[in-house]
């Protein structure tokens, strides 16, 4: 069985106390490695050593274009390495080796785009009404970041945190889920490899408990970025707001799935399907509430149901595997869960609702692509997060129908709108509460494009060139000429 220890100062290491803990494959449901179990010493370890390179040695002295050329190598790196990183990512949270090998190559993409603005941080030489001074602004590094990361896509949304606090001249400390914690760990080979000074960037495995909020709680650190649950979200903003931390939030979503009558069907059904089964509806942008324009209801449904029941259950290595394992074992049994929930609520299940079996399957945790017809948005499996392949089907008569429906959740994270009438697309995506709307299409992403959601959907924004400020505090400078 493989070992990973943790990565800090730039070595690898052992947690201080000797203790491991197993991560599982879960297309096996069977332990293939051993992870350093760090603690709040551990996470104090890290915090040290990144304090250390933020104030001394060789990279707060570097310039911004060779910190900007140190990322490029890395996304360079990255496409290089692309398939190691896939498969230790499939091989850690069960997701189809298709979509971690595109993840992968266009997450050198932001490494690259924030490479190339690291030298473009300035500040601005400001006109005051005395003439006897220059006056102008600077920009500065926050100090240690901390990254938390969910087990879903831990590479990707790390990219979107680690790039811009690095092109922005901070260290970071890394903390990854402790179900998918290798991942970050492989990554670090590439990290060391781009010629990062030791002690830029650190990995500390353990308990989100214990170890994330000492990183969180640290006198030291500056600023934390979170993905992941609304309710560990809360918690970590609570403890960074008691010690007036930066917070970046990104967390749940119920996004709806807009479908107009005069929609075109052959690139809206796809949409929708890959909307909510793609990464076996396990990210926080799924499409699970599909509302539909009551004319083509019976159309769309039966088309949608064709396609979720054929969709290929098996092992994610495999390229023509389409719906993967659910990641963790506690996943699976809320999914499960919401499932029953939603017969008792008086949802019509069309398709799916059991777990996936079969030789195809072996041991893993499947669950069959589900959809549910006959939501009303008050139910419970129309509110909440179920993190799964689970689709709630609902109805509408008009554009004002849908824009209510779409709005009346707790979440605003992303939406999808499909029609052919240009207006109509204008109008309901400035009237959507939501971070992100996709008109057409569903789930496009680049390091260009602000992300994040409105309401409880987190604070703040990831990617775009405005994120890097998020990694910057600001100075005013008074320079008196008499």
């Amino acid at each position: 069985m493989e070992h990973f220890g943790m990565y800090i100062d730039g070595e690898r290491c052992e947690a201080a106390g000797g203790a491991w803990f197993d991560t599982d494959n879960p297309y096996t449901a069977a332990p293939w490695a051993k992870v350093a179990k760090g603690d709040a010493g551990d996470a104090d370890r890290a915090v040290q050593a990144a304090y250390r390179a933020f104030t001394s040695g060789e990279w707060p002295k570097m310039k911004a274009a060779d910190r900007g050329k140190l990322l490029h190598r890395l996304g360079d790196l990255v496409l290089e390495n692309f398939e190691e990183l896939a498969q230790a990512e499939t091989r850690d949270n069960g997701k189809v080796i298709s979509e971690t090998r595109n993840q992968m190559r266009t997450m050198a993409d932001w490494y690259h785009y924030y490479g190339g603005l690291a030298d473009k941080i300035q500040g601005d030489t400001v006109p005051v009404d005395e003439d006897s001074f220059l006056n102008y602004t600077r920009f500065e590094p926050l100090g240690v970041c901390v990254a938390v990361t969910p087990w879903n896509s831990p590479l990707r949304l790390l990219s979107w945190k680690l790039a811009p606090a690095l092109a922005a001249g901070n260290t970071m400390v890394i903390k990854p889920s402790s179900n998918t914690s290798t991942s970050s760990l492989v990554f670090m080979r590439l990290v060391e490899e781009a010629g990062f000074p030791a002690g830029v960037v650190n990995v500390v495995t353990g308990g989100g408990g214990e170890v994330g909020m000492t990183l969180v709680e640290h006198p030291l650190t500056a600023k934390i970025a979170f993905t992941g649950s609304t309710e560990a979200g809360t918690q970590v903003y609570e403890a960074g707001a008691r010690h007036l931390k930066r917070v970046t939030l990104e967390l749940g979503g119920k996004s709806p799935n807009i479908l107009f009558a005069d929609a075109d069907l052959e690139k809206a059904i796809p949409g929708v399907v890959a909307g909510i089964f793609a990464s076996t509806g396990q990210t926080c942008i799924a499409g699970s509430r599909l509302l539909v324009q009551d004319s083509i209801h019976e159309e769309v449904l039966n088309k949608i149901v064709a396609v979720a029941s054929s969709r290929k259950m098996g092992d994610p290595t495999h390229e023509d595997t389409q719906l993967g394992p659910v990641a963790t074992a506690s996943q699976f049994d809320t999914i499960m869960e919401y499932v029953d929930v939603a017969k008792a609520d008086g949802a019509e299940l069309m398709c799916g609702g059991g777990q996936g079996s079969g030789p195809e399957c072996g041991d893993g945790r499947f669950v069959e692509a589900t959809i549910f017809d006959g939501v009303d948005n008050k139910m419970r499996i129309a509110q909440e997060e179920v993190f799964g392949p689970v689709l709630s089907v609902i109805c509408f008569k008009d554009d004002e129908e849908a824009i209510t429906i779409a709005n009346d959740i707790d979440f605003g994270l992303a939406a999808g709108i499909w029609t052919e009438n240009l207006s109509r697309a204008h109008k309901v995506a400035r009237g959507v509460q939501s971070g992100t709307v996709w008109v057409n299409t569903y789930r496009q992403q680049s390091p260009m494009m602000p992300f994040g959601g409105y309401k409880k959907s987190g604070l703040g924004r990831e990617s775009g060139s405005a994120m890097i400020r998020e990694y910057l505090q600001q100075k005013s400078v008074w320079v008196g000429l008499d």
